[in-house]
């Protein structure tokens, strides 16, 4: 009698959780409608191109070639157009310069239901916060990129380049093309190590190496679960083996930045290095992060230390290693403005043996390359937004509070109502005399307003010294038979690498 009183119970039991789940996930669906009609009316005066009845146009975005769909939607459709994951996430896809100012002039927070899927990554640091935590992170970490502070990481630009340069030198003697991307990510990881993380001379370990194949698999399963609608909700993504190795990818990120983190916590508690640390006029960025405070006098909570470090060792190094290496692939494409930035550099180097803080300024046309990659490849082609109150746009449409944006810069970049012949290589577009009058938000490889990238000159500086010195010791070239196929994985990557030949160049003074 006990154990058909115990069954009975189990019976029950099993039939009431049957009906609570079968309850939640009605609530969820009705949930999902709901916020699906309230998005489709939103975006009902802006017409675009036609939706799958499951994918909405996810499966026209995964294939090859989905950045110039985009672009030839824009064509179709100026200003801009719904975009649509699925069936229950929809964007509006802004590619103008006027929509673009309207929202990125605000200070709305990351849209959360393609930003969400980082924060098992990288926690809730600058990239994803808002309100006055956010500004609170934004002006407590400013410091870190202070023009004293940026001034001698010339010279550790240009060390880890040099040994990045001397192992081309030995791929070079083959005689074959090889894929750069890889290498020039190890040295922007070694760079940013040192920089702002206080690495010593020692160039990458197994643990950094392990770390940098972590986040490009991080980078690929966001990029894919942004896309792919049946990936959306966490409960099944967890459960699905793209899910397990997102969370293995993550381990592996994790231990790197808890280690850095460990690492420096230990030196400080040396009175000789903590002395050192506190008698520098500029302290760099991990210093900051440990000594911050608010106004309480409370510091930064492990979570939000850890957040911090993993949000700024992902952007630091991925977005550099993606200009760079579409910088080169343009070098290549085009040898005549190779030629002539080649020529520039040599000349500002002169006689000395390295390129000091000034000469930075003095790379007018390689600069102008530089941007002119960044227009056609810009790092990081898509970025979103949610917002947290109404816009109403040049042309009088509008957007209620709630809305989501994606600001496709890929496209705004070849927009050729902004560009003429958008698809031409033409680093003149960038001259102070052309530059004189155009948009704003023409051009925002770097995104835009407050909530820019506050390590862009980091960036820009690096990408300097490194090409510059990449243009003294070699000449590149395509190999035609490899051409790179581009592929966004939340930065522009290639699908196949980017392949080019290096001959090496007759030595020159400092090279």
């Amino acid at each position: 009698m006990g154990l058909g009183f115990l069954s009975l119970n189990l019976s029950r039991l099993g039939l009431w959780a049957s009906v609570v789940i079968f309850i939640i996930s009605l609530f969820k669906i009705l949930h999902l409608l709901l916020r699906r009609q309230k998005l489709a009316r939103a975006l009902d005066s802006f017409p675009g191109p036609p939706t799958h009845w499951l994918l909405g146009h996810a499966h026209e975005i995964q294939q090859t070639g989905s950045l110039d769909k985009v672009v030839s939607w824009a064509h179709q459709f100026p200003y801009a157009h719904p975009l649509w994951f699925g069936q229950f996430i929809g964007f509006l896809n802004i590619y103008e310069p006027d929509y673009a100012k309207a929202v990125y002039s605000r200070g709305d927070p990351k849209a959360p239901d393609v930003y969400d899927f980082l924060l098992r990554w990288i926690g809730k640091g600058l990239l994803v916060l808002d309100g006055p935590k956010w500004f609170q992170h934004r002006k407590l970490l400013t410091p870190g990129f202070h023009y004293d502070v940026l001034k001698p990481y010339v010279a550790v630009f240009a060390e880890s380049t040099h040994a990045m340069l001397d192992k081309w030198e030995k791929k070079a003697r083959q005689d074959k093309s090889f894929d750069i991307f890889c290498d020039v990510g190890h040295m922007a990881l070694d760079t940013l190590m040192k920089c702002t993380f206080g690495k010593g001379n020692s160039g990458l370990d197994d643990r950094d190496s392990d770390y940098y194949l972590a986040v490009s698999d991080l980078t690929l399963l966001t990029q894919q679960r942004i896309e792919s609608f049946q990936y959306h909700n966490d409960f099944i993504y967890w459960l699905t083996p793209h899910g397990r190795r997102f969370l293995k990818a993550c381990q592996i990120a994790h231990n790197h930045t808890d280690h850095i983190i460990r690492k420096r916590k230990a030196a400080l508690q040396n009175e000789k290095e903590r002395e050192k640390i506190q008698q520098r006029k500029h302290l760099d960025f991990l210093d900051i992060l440990l000594g911050a405070r608010d106004e309480s006098g409370i510091t930064l909570s492990d979570a939000d230390l850890r957040a911090e470090v993993d949000t700024f060792m992902f952007e630091g190094h991925d977005t550099t290693t993606s200009g760079i290496s579409w910088f080169l692939y343009c070098m290549a494409l085009y040898p005549e403005h190779q030629e002539r930035c080649r020529d520039e550099v040599r000349e500002i180097l002169g006689d000395k043996d390295s390129f000091q803080w000034d000469d930075l300024g003095k790379m007018t046309y390689l600069t102008m390359c530089i941007k002119e990659s960044f227009r056609l490849y810009p790092p990081v082609p898509q970025v979103y937004r949610q917002l947290n109150k109404p816009v109403t746009f040049v042309d009088g449409r509008s957007l209620p509070a709630g809305s989501l944006v994606s600001l496709h810069i890929y496209a705004l970049h070849r927009n050729s109502s902004v560009w003429p012949d958008p698809e031409v290589f033409d680093p003149l577009r960038f001259s102070p005399e052309n530059m004189t009058g155009r948009h704003p938000f023409a051009f925002i490889p770097f995104s835009a307003g407050p909530r820019n990238c506050i390590g862009q000159q980091f960036a820009m500086n690096e990408t300097k010294v490194v090409t510059a010195l990449c243009l003294l010791r070699f000449e590149f070239s395509l190999d035609p038979t490899r051409l790179p196929i581009k592929l966004p994985q939340l930065v522009l990557r290639s699908k196949n690498g980017i392949h080019l030949h290096l001959k090496p160049l007759v030595s020159q003074s400092g090279n």
